[in-house]
């Protein structure tokens, strides 16, 4: 792929168009009001056009369900009621909320105890800071099997790292950002997000071929390929882009986070300890989901549907809190439970502007999906790439495209999917190509722009964590810095698709990449 460093070379200098573009797209971003107020303004955007779809009669006929959406009118008597009824309930079950809350209790206890700086310091006196910027993005990857893990533990851990090196600890954010979100479908294993589009597929495909499955496993040649592909281009991107873009950090921190003297010996014993306790846990997670009839198995005796995979907040919370109280108390750090509740409590207040961001984002959300306008939106742009006769691989960049372009209205991975899979998997069977083809094409859209779409769950928390480096950081200040692993990352995957097609290699096990309609 020498061409594309040759272009990114030439577009990456001083003052090269590149750097230009993304110069002027931070400033104009953060030109924008607060991120909060940004999110009430989309909010009464939201139902001020569902007003003037209403009026001007928009609406689609679901491929699903064959049923008319309508434009849903939220300022009229029964939507203005909803708006004022369930304004709290749209904030207290916004789904990332719960989450990031559970999980920074447990690494609250961990933080505050001292083990995770401990880990940093022991990380950064022991890796090979050439091979830093790769760890990072790659470990972002593979903590997507961990369902939001990555976004609440390892991209501010990645901050820290990058800053007890001396390195811009918002580059480090950015990379880890980049493979926890952008390279949100390749992994090395199967993670939760398999088998919720493999099930998605199957309904799709049986529209025409009734006893059509496609298994969880459809996509997994390709994603682990894919693993290597993104985690490198990530690391270019990183090193060569970013990095020399934001420059040398020059902000004020806290001095326990640019520390990395070497480790005493209590804090040796107190990660010994921490260790011994992670172990057990390990042990009993074993001992539950190995055997058929596992205690930790989920339904008809199924991994994948274990509570160990759906409920990992849960398990990190465990897991996060367990070891911080092993390494607290063996450290001195932690007298009694006073000092582990006010540890936990400490994490919440870190959050506490993104409760503010949330609170309005929840609120533009709900709106989007009540009004009906995601989906008129997404089944419009779909049936404009179905007017498109081309061929296969310009066929299957034009719905790349029209992925990544949903994404930016849509969040959800899997609500698009339920949208667009009735649509694509039996227009592309019908012209022969797998229902395993059309979800590994969409997987790729989904993933490249999630960097920097604003309708991604957890970009406010992206917010406020680089605000803690750069208090005047804002939408703008993320979408700059991400705009070019979003460009860098769709270039790579479209080369690595399109190899693939030419190669015509198997997308996973049993999964070809093209279908031959039952006689």
């Amino acid at each position: 792929m020498p061409f594309i460093f040759l272009i990114m070379n030439k577009l990456k200098t001083k003052e090269g168009i590149f750097q230009k573009m993304l110069n002027w797209t931070e400033r104009i971003g953060n030109a924008l009001p607060h991120p909060g107020t940004l999110f009430a303004i989309f909010a009464l955007g939201a139902l001020v056009f569902s007003a003037i779809g209403h009026a001007l009669g928009w609406e689609v006929i679901h491929p699903g369900t064959k049923e008319i959406v309508k434009t849903v009118n939220l300022l009229s008597h029964d939507g203005i009621h909803r708006v004022l009824l369930e304004m709290v309930d749209n904030f207290t079950g916004f789904a990332p909320l719960g989450i990031v809350m559970v999980a920074m209790l447990g690494i609250g206890i961990a933080e505050q105890s001292g083990l995770i700086s401990a880990i940093i310091r022991m990380l950064v006196l022991n890796s090979h800071k050439q091979l830093l910027t790769f760890i990072i993005v790659f470990s972002g990857i593979l903590s997507n099997v961990a369902s939001d893990v990555g976004y609440v533990l390892l991209i501010p851990l990645a901050g820290v790292i990058f800053l007890a090196v001396g390195r811009n600890p918002i580059a480090g954010m950015a990379a880890a950002f980049a493979g926890v979100s952008g390279g949100f479908s390749a992994n090395l294993v199967l993670g939760t997000v398999d088998p919720l589009l493999a099930g998605l597929s199957t309904e799709a495909a049986q529209i025409l071929d009734q006893v059509y499955e496609v298994n969880p496993t459809a996509n997994y040649y390709f994603m682990v390929a894919s693993t290597f592909v993104i985690a490198f281009a990530g690391t270019f991107v990183t090193d060569k882009i970013v990095e020399p873009r934001l420059g040398k950090y020059t902000g004020k921190v806290e001095e326990n986070e640019k520390s990395f003297d070497k480790l005493s010996g209590i804090e040796k014993k107190g990660l010994w300890m921490a260790l011994l306790t992670l172990i057990v846990i390990v042990i009993i997670s074993l001992i539950g989901i190995i055997p058929e009839d596992g205690f930790f198995r989920g339904s008809n005796g199924e991994i994948l549907t274990s509570p160990l995979i759906r409920g990992v907040v849960a398990m990190l919370f465990v897991t996060a809190g367990s070891t911080g109280l092993a390494y607290g108390f063996t450290t001195g750090a932690f007298k009694n439970d006073t000092d582990v509740m006010n540890g936990m409590a400490a994490s919440m207040r870190s959050l506490a502007t993104y409760f503010v961001l949330v609170f309005f984002a929840a609120q533009f959300v709900a709106y989007f999906k009540w009004s009906n306008l995601g989906i008129i939106l997404a089944v419009e742009g779909a049936n404009l790439l179905m007017s498109a006769d081309i061929g296969l691989i310009p066929l299957m960049i034009l719905f790349i495209l029209l992925s990544a372009s949903i994404n930016m209205l849509m969040g959800s991975a899997s609500a698009k999917w339920a949208i667009l899979a009735p649509i694509f998997i039996p227009m592309f069977m019908i012209m022969g190509y797998s229902p395993e083809l059309s979800q590994v094409v969409y997987r790729i859209g989904d993933s490249v722009t999630n960097v920097i779409s604003p309708m991604m769950s957890f970009f406010a928390l992206i917010i406020a964590f680089v605000q803690k480096y750069d208090p005047k950081a804002g939408i703008g200040t993320i979408i700059a810095t991400m705009v070019p692993y979003s460009f860098v990352f769709l270039v790579f995957w479209v080369v690595l698709l399109v190899a693939w097609l030419l190669l015509g290699l198997p997308l996973g096990p049993d999964a070809g990449i093209h279908y031959t309609m039952p006689n």
